[in-house]
């Protein structure tokens, strides 16, 4: 027995407690506050972003608030560069405090504003549809700024397409490799994949969703887990927080089965707020 534990990872061992603590921590909130409902009563807006500074990080990120309230801004993949390249510019030049960074694609782009973690600023640099390789040839926009933390979640969209795992693999190790390179001060967490509700699901794009297993997802963040904690980044276990029993996308914390609720984004942020303690 103690030959098994002397061999057995330390970044193993650190990550099961962490996250057990995270996913126990993130439910005995939510049991606190009686409720997602009462919960939502509760949260404020972040009060220690400079909107005054920060103003084309604002004006952009209302776009990205409109899916479910109103008509969407349609943005071609290179306006959107071009929104995210003007903001990561604000940010860099005002150099916000504890400014944290958010790469991924619609998952990340939606997230409300006023549901992000206060006391830091916050560059959302989502893209709906975005893909593994589309992050990677675009991390220098990042280039001038100095996040304390980057989010990345990304690989969703990869899996929609067809693109094999070993290329989501390779592609991920390259997006932390380099950030890790261009940012040697930041902490780079990956998150893990988000499951998918299955049958259940009404996006208009089931039938390619439902030929993704969510076991595959399941092991695809694995295999993250194992590229983060070899590239000296730390790892978020989301998707135990987001499953039902058969582990499928809680209906709940979803939308159409892809993109998340309200709710969902509660669970998010707590998640982000519990991950900061530990």
């Amino acid at each position: 027995m103690s030959t098994s534990l002397k061999t057995f990872p330390t970044w193993a061992v650190f990550s099961l407690v962490t996250n057990g603590i995270l996913i126990l921590a993130v439910a005995l909130l939510l049991l606190r506050e009686q409720g997602l409902t009462a919960f939502l009563e509760n949260v404020s807006a972040p009060s220690s972003v400079n909107y005054a500074a920060t103003n084309a990080v604002v004006t952009t990120t209302k776009i990205r608030d409109e899916p479910s309230t109103g008509k969407r801004r349609k943005l071609n993949y290179q306006q959107w560069l071009d929104v995210l390249k003007q903001e990561a510019e604000v940010a860099a030049k005002n150099k916000g405090k504890n400014l944290n960074v958010f790469l991924g694609d619609s998952i990340s782009l939606w997230f409300p504003t006023d549901l992000l973690p206060e006391d830091r600023t916050w560059l959302n640099q989502g893209i709906s549809g975005e893909t593994s390789a589309g992050v990677l040839k675009r991390l220098n926009l990042l280039d001038k700024t100095q996040p304390q933390k980057i989010f990345v979640m990304i690989g969703i969209n990869d899996l929609i397409r067809g693109i094999d795992d070993v290329k989501i693999l390779e592609n991920y190790r390259q997006i932390v490799d380099s950030l890790r390179r261009q940012h040697p001060k930041t902490e780079i967490v990956v998150q893990s994949i988000l499951p998918h509700g299955a049958e259940e699901a009404t996006w208009e794009g089931k039938d390619k969703l439902i030929k993704i297993s969510n076991h595959r997802i399941r092991q695809l963040n694995t295999e993250l887990q194992n590229i983060a904690s070899k590239a000296g980044a730390k790892y978020l276990d989301l998707h135990r927080l987001f499953t039902n029993q058969e582990g499928n996308l809680l209906n709940d914390f979803t939308t159409d089965g892809l993109h998340l609720s309200h709710e969902g984004y509660i669970v998010w942020r707590s998640a982000l707020k519990i991950f900061e303690v530990y």
